[in-house]
């Protein structure tokens, strides 16, 4: 049985996690991060997930059949996904409150956009399968120094 309703907009890029255990990364991705289940397929276990601020996501448990090679955790090796929100100080705090360990802590970074820079305060912090997200929101932009 199909629950809720895809995205009137699909992200034009959007993460699909193969998972471990659905149950687990859904307590992570929904509780800790702030993500919830926009649309399911129960029967197939699949979730799509959207944050209210606009972060889309899709999850479902591995069978084998999208893995190109072996699977260990951390699972993602080489890949960070980014999910920029409104409040990132806000969210650390619920991580933090949540016990867990944040890869890298809150931080604020300034880095080239071309003839400016952009700047943007962030943290790391892996899901139960490994997969390395970093958490951010943008402050401004400045001339190059």
């Amino acid at each position: 049985m199909i629950t809720g309703a895809p995205p009137r907009t699909w992200a034009m890029g959007m993460p699909e996690f193969l998972v471990t255990d659905l149950d687990e990364s859904l307590a992570f991705w929904r509780g800790v991060l702030g993500f919830r289940i926009a649309y399911s397929r129960p029967e197939q276990q699949f979730v799509y997930l959207e944050h209210p601020d606009g972060a889309q996501a899709m999850m479902y448990p591995r069978d084998g059949a999208w893995e190109t090679g072996p699977m260990e955790r951390p699972f993602g090796r080489g890949v960070v996904f980014q999910v920029y929100v409104h409040d990132v100080d806000a969210l650390a705090r619920t991580v933090a409150a949540a016990g867990v360990p944040l890869y890298v802590a809150l931080r604020e970074r300034w880095r080239h956009w071309g003839d400016r820079l952009g700047g943007q305060r962030e943290f790391l912090v892996q899901d139960p399968d490994g997969y390395l997200v970093m958490v951010a929101q943008r402050i401004g932009e400045r001339p190059l120094d």
